[in-house]
């Protein structure tokens, strides 16, 4: 199945094989939608996985399905990335990176260089029930849009590099979940995809590929390696395809 969408500014073409759609996604949208009607209020669910691997056209096509297949609760994805810090603190406060302080701008992406605090009060709010404003991240103009999105949906899923992560202040973000879902790959798999993206913004393939190296691979590294158990675990393999092992709605 094909699916476009622009996802942060950037128009993006997807396809997702029948496979994944028949026995991962609509299996896990009827099973949010499940949790829904059990708990009887909004229901929170996150979607936690390293870049390049997806996820926020994922997220785009999961609210798609479910607002276009009868007999499913409509989802709201929303992302995390609204919480990037902007540009110009970037380029005036330093983080640690291997012992040395270094410019947060070098490592835009990084942990580091998100509000995790704003990112926090933000999420209590959606999982309160809230109708509330949510902040969106634009390529374009690389920075955050305050306010760009509205959360109203009953059923929100919420996506971003290092939702499920181990580390301080970021692992309290899990207790807000109803449910928690998480991607991995090989990160040769990721370190090609990375490239490429780059690549194809128009950034020269050798300043591309130093430049995943240095950064976007790190922070790739990161998910993979603190990322915490999730309640559904995806493989991104090669073909860009997403499967699991077993089926974990078999018995619904």
């Amino acid at each position: 199945m094909e699916y476009r969408a622009n996802v942060n500014g950037i128009e993006v073409l997807a396809s997702y094989g029948h496979e994944s759609v028949e026995q991962i996604f609509l299996p896990l949208l009827r099973h949010l939608g499940e949790i829904s009607h059990n708990k009887g209020s909004r229901v929170l669910a996150m979607l936690a996985a390293p870049p390049a691997a997806g996820k926020s056209t994922l997220g785009a096509f999961l609210e798609h399905l479910s607002r276009t297949t009868p007999g499913l609760c409509p989802l709201q994805a929303i992302g995390m990335d609204g919480f990037h810090r902007r540009q110009d603190y970037l380029e005036t406060h330093t983080m640690v990176r291997d012992g040395a302080q270094v410019s947060m701008a070098q490592f835009k992406g990084a942990p580091e260089t998100f509000d995790v605090g704003l990112l926090h009060a933000a999420l209590e709010s959606v999982a309160s029930g809230e109708d509330c404003p949510w902040p969106a991240y634009d390529r374009t103009i690389h920075d955050p849009i305050d306010g760009a999105l509205r959360v109203t949906e009953d059923i929100v899923l919420v996506e971003g590099n290092y939702l499920l992560l181990d580390w301080p202040d970021w692992k309290d973000l899990r207790s807000l979940a109803d449910y928690t879902v998480a991607i991995t790959a090989d990160p040769e798999i990721l370190r090609e995809r990375l490239v490429g993206r780059k690549a194809s913004s128009g950034m020269p393939y050798a300043d591309a590929k130093a430049f995943v190296e240095r950064s976007d691979l790190y922070n790739a590294r990161t998910v993979l390696s603190h990322t915490t158990s999730p309640d559904l675990m995806l493989r991104l393999t090669a073909n860009g395809e997403y499967v699991l092992p077993v089926s974990m709605f078999q018995d619904e």
